[in-house]
């Protein structure tokens, strides 16, 4: 099973939008994840609905970003892109008959929602900001021009 990674594309978006100064169109966007346009339209729009980014047409228009880096968290675009599930690890069965299955799925079940439950937390305490910074860091660290997708 392939791994969700709109999290993943969306912050990277996100911090492409929040360096660049001004509008970034969905085809730029889609060139930075070497993806489709109508795809990160999508996500965008998901976004846009919850206050995150705004979108502008016209020539010079495009989408950007809409609050307070600050205030909103990792979690909150978590959420935003439909919580994708974390795990692609699961039960063999999931209603068993046989009682050894039964005790290894609660075993299973309850790692798998501790797991979860400390990563959710833990993406609520990196807001859009701290991600932003570590970025600088890593960018006026780095000897070689920052990776540049456009």
């Amino acid at each position: 099973m392939r791994p969700d990674s709109k999290l993943s594309s969306i912050l990277h978006v996100l911090l492409h939008m929040a360096h660049a100064g001004r509008a970034m169109t969905s085809e730029e966007m889609a060139a930075c994840l070497g993806t489709n346009p109508v795809l990160v339209r999508r996500v965008m729009a998901g976004l846009r609905e919850r206050g995150y980014v705004a979108s502008t047409k016209g020539h010079g228009g495009g989408w950007s970003i809409s609050c307070d880096l600050a205030q909103v968290t990792l979690r909150d675009i978590y959420d935003a892109v439909g919580a994708p599930t974390v795990f692609a690890m699961g039960n063999r069965v999931e209603q068993p008959g046989c009682l050894v299955e039964q005790a290894v799925n609660q075993s299973l079940a309850s790692a798998f929602d501790e797991a979860e439950a400390l990563l959710i937390a833990r993406l609520g305490e990196v807001s859009l900001t701290d991600l932003s910074a570590r970025f600088n860091h890593l960018h006026a660290n780095h000897r070689r021009p920052a990776h540049e997708h456009t």
